[in-house]
């Protein structure tokens, strides 16, 4: 099978990148271990380590299995990316220090402090890691931490946060959505509906104890995932995502308050 091919081929990377002195542990997340992989989804593999490996080792390493890695890659996170030379398969490489992941445990698991937005989407990612190689135990260790029970201070402070600016906080994303609106900045009215589903979604999975899983495939992972969910939920979020201007801030009105029925 394709897909057993392309995990041999990972598994022979690993053998490669385990190599450098740098690394620490090697974890494959994203879509593959969230189990919302499809014919598109690529690989997502973080390799954590203190220091970074040189670019130079990275791009020997990619170069035996990919023609044309993109190495050294600084749109988000320090990354490589390229495709499988022998089956097409897209590689997402991203490298991170183990106390950047430790300090988000710490803070949102363990502490109990939300963002707007997003807030447990770390916590997601380590909980849903596949360890790979894990050279002193650390990614196993930091997979036990968030192995605990949904903290009910965390969850009350989500909701909280980010509740309060979808409408009730003054200029409030509902309010950034109106004045857009009035002023037809189409541009502005996309980014601020995306922020305002960024919190609404926030606030809904703390609602159902579920951490967030990104921004991908919310719709359905809501509906698969959470036992309590707001009146006409999947057609409003449709309607603010991708209906017509005038009917945006209607959509994010009737969101607002159907949330609100059921966080009370």
């Amino acid at each position: 099978m394709q897909i057993s091919r392309n995990y041999e081929i990972l598994m022979e990377m690993v053998e490669h990148y385990k190599n450098l002195k740098e690394v620490e542990s090697i974890g494959l997340a994203g879509s593959s271990t969230a189990k919302t992989a499809d014919n598109k989804s690529d690989y997502d593999i973080y390799i954590y380590g203190k220091s970074e490996p040189p670019v130079e080792d990275r791009r020997k390493i990619a170069e035996k299995f990919a023609d044309k890695p993109e190495i050294d890659n600084h749109y988000f996170e320090t990354g490589d990316t390229f495709r499988l030379r022998e089956t097409g398969k897209p590689i997402d490489i991203m490298y991170r220090n183990p106390e950047f992941i430790e300090g988000n445990v710490k803070w949102v698991w363990e502490e109990g402090n939300a963002s707007l937005g997003y807030t447990t989407c770390f916590v997601d990612n380590i909980k849903k890691t596949e360890v790979l190689y894990d050279k002193n135990g650390w990614l196993e260790g930091i997979k036990k931490r968030v192995d605990t029970p949904y903290p009910e201070k965390l969850a009350l402070n989500i909701i909280k946060k980010n509740f309060d600016y979808l409408k009730d906080a003054m200029f409030s994303y509902r309010d950034q959505i109106a004045s857009a609106v009035e002023r037809n900045d189409f541009v502005s009215v996309n980014h601020r509906c995306a922020a305002f589903l960024a919190s609404y979604f926030d606030a809904l999975f703390a609602k159902n104890r579920v951490l967030n899983p990104g921004e991908k495939k919310l719709i359905p992972f809501a509906l698969n995932n959470c036992k309590i969910l707001p009146e006409n939920f999947e057609k409003d979020v449709v309607e603010l995502s991708v209906g017509e201007v005038s009917k945006r801030l209607p959509a994010a009105d009737r969101m607002v308050e159907n949330l609100r029925k059921i966080l009370k």
